[in-house]
């Protein structure tokens, strides 16, 4: 567990990459537990993917998540989202 990202006040401002940096690193703690316990990447993957549109859908609609998500074949063939992650 990151416990450095941890020490700051709930209502503490951080600038968004902040954010996103610190929720990765978060994220990717939880992936690692997950996988260590036995639960495959491929189920993490799917379940991860339904959070996240279930969150911008409770936060933004559906009709605004659905266009966010038109784009991500496209995306997706354009590599966007490959990244080299070793698995262990």
């Amino acid at each position: 567990m990151r416990t450095a990202t941890r020490n700051l006040a709930p209502r503490e401002a951080l600038a968004e990459h902040e954010q996103k940096r610190r929720a990765l690193a978060y994220l990717q703690d939880a992936w690692t537990e997950a996988s260590h316990d036995g639960i495959e990447g491929d189920c993490l993957a799917q379940t991860a993917l339904f959070l996240a549109l279930a969150e911008l859908i409770s936060t933004y609609g559906e009709e605004a998540t659905a266009r966010f998500a038109e784009n991500f074949g496209a995306r997706i063939r354009n590599g966007e989202f490959s990244v080299d992650r070793s698995r262990q």
